[in-house]
């Protein structure tokens, strides 16, 4: 059952304020055949998220990310930390930003194993800090739901970390949640790091139009089966997902309107899983 915490009723100001982050959501983008379909649907000057891929490398990204910036978009890579060679890779990937003035970045550890230098981000971004990138925003990962193989504390502790980084450099950040279908679980969590000095403000993860089937099959690809368990327990959540042909993203976003502003969360980060087509549909009726 949903907790009372996300059966709050929605006013209209919230209602507004939900409607905005929509209408000014990041659409993600993964660098499979599909791709050149989602670019081809993507709303005049989006914001795209470009993923890093550990089949296709970092490389790939950045080929992908001047292709969606020569389309009219704007452009934010990923990049992997555990992809990242060492400094020298590092000092080239910040020549690059640089040099193209691309200005934000999204920084991921990443799944490579074994890493190619870099255990974590935090290291990482630390070296592509002192190489001068001449960013002016970067986005960090957040994982309400937990991560498969990091400790909750050693997640709670690079979080901090990480913010302090780009503090101290003077870069704005913001920090992005892996994708959670449990709403109180968010507000929760965030609600926790807020009380222990984290003020970042937050984009909220959460899954585009996508076909029920698919959703199941990626969000176990994509190692989020804690979050997919909670569908399956949730009698509420499961069951209008069952009556739909697709994921509706108000299934999260509706409960969680009411925190949406109090909890400074000030963007929405869709995983599109290249459904551009069908997500920005959903984007011009929802707001």
């Amino acid at each position: 059952m949903f907790s009372k915490k996300s059966e709050e009723v929605e006013t209209a100001q919230q209602a507004q304020y939900r409607q905005k982050l929509i209408r000014e959501m990041i659409f993600e983008i993964i660098p499979l055949k599909s791709v050149d379909a989602a670019i081809a649907a993507l709303p005049e000057g989006s914001q795209v998220s470009v993923t890093c891929s550990p089949a296709k490398g970092i490389q790939t990204t950045m080929d992908l990310t001047d292709r969606v910036r020569a389309a009219g978009h704007v452009a934010i890579p990923h990049i992997a930390a555990r992809m990242v060679e060492g400094p020298e890779h590092a000092s080239a990937i910040a020549g690059w930003l640089r040099n193209e003035q691309i200005g934000r970045l999204f920084l991921v550890g990443g799944d490579a194993e074994p890493p190619a230098h870099y255990n974590n981000a935090t290291d990482f971004l630390r070296d592509l800090i002192e190489a001068d990138p001449q960013l002016h925003t970067v986005g960090i990962t957040a994982y309400p739901d937990g991560h498969a193989a990091i400790p909750d504390q050693a997640l709670h502790e690079a979080l901090h970390a990480k913010q302090t980084l780009l503090t101290e450099a003077g870069i704005d950040g913001h920090a992005s949640t892996q994708m959670c279908f449990d709403p109180d679980k968010i507000i929760a969590w965030l609600e926790t790091e807020r009380s222990r000095g984290f003020t970042l403000p937050l984009h909220l993860g959460l899954s585009g139009v996508l076909d029920r089937t698919k959703l199941m099959t990626m969000g176990a690809r994509l190692g989020i089966g804690t979050s997919l368990s909670y569908l399956k327990k949730n009698r509420k959540a499961i069951s209008k997902l069952l009556t739909q042909s697709d994921y509706d993203p108000n299934t999260l976003l509706m409960p969680m309107s009411p925190h949406l502003d109090r909890l400074d969360i000030r963007g929405l980060h869709c995983f599109t899983f290249n459904q551009v087509a069908a997500t920005d549909a959903w984007r011009l009726d929802a707001s």
